[in-house]
């Protein structure tokens, strides 16, 4: 049960600290499962971070203007997706990063 509600609060730190909480998790968790959901979210803030900058200053002569919507989608969505798939026990890995931990 404590593990639910740990994936619950990694998955929703996406919109209120998310660096700093998969972080603390990952240190303070004795968990596999936690830790392994903890980077994965670390590291789809920092690459979805990037993607979004580098979209940001590629609309500015249109071309990034479609990924940026894209990418700020994916961005918002994906986190709520695993806030779901954790309340319910199911496993979910995030887009593009699940597989690489």
């Amino acid at each position: 049960m404590e593990s639910k509600w740990s994936k619950v609060i990694i998955h929703a730190s996406a919109f209120f600290a998310p660096f700093l909480v998969p972080i603390l998790f990952f240190l303070i968790s004795t968990e596999e499962d936690v830790k392994r959901i903890s980077m994965q979210a670390l590291l789809f803030q920092v690459i979805f971070g990037i993607l979004i900058a580098i979209a940001g200053v590629l609309s500015f002569i249109l071309i990034g203007l479609p990924f940026l919507l894209v990418f700020l989608a994916i961005f918002w969505i994906a986190p709520v997706i695993g806030i779901i798939k954790a309340l319910s026990d199911s496993d979910w890995n995030y887009p593009i990063v699940g597989r690489w931990i």
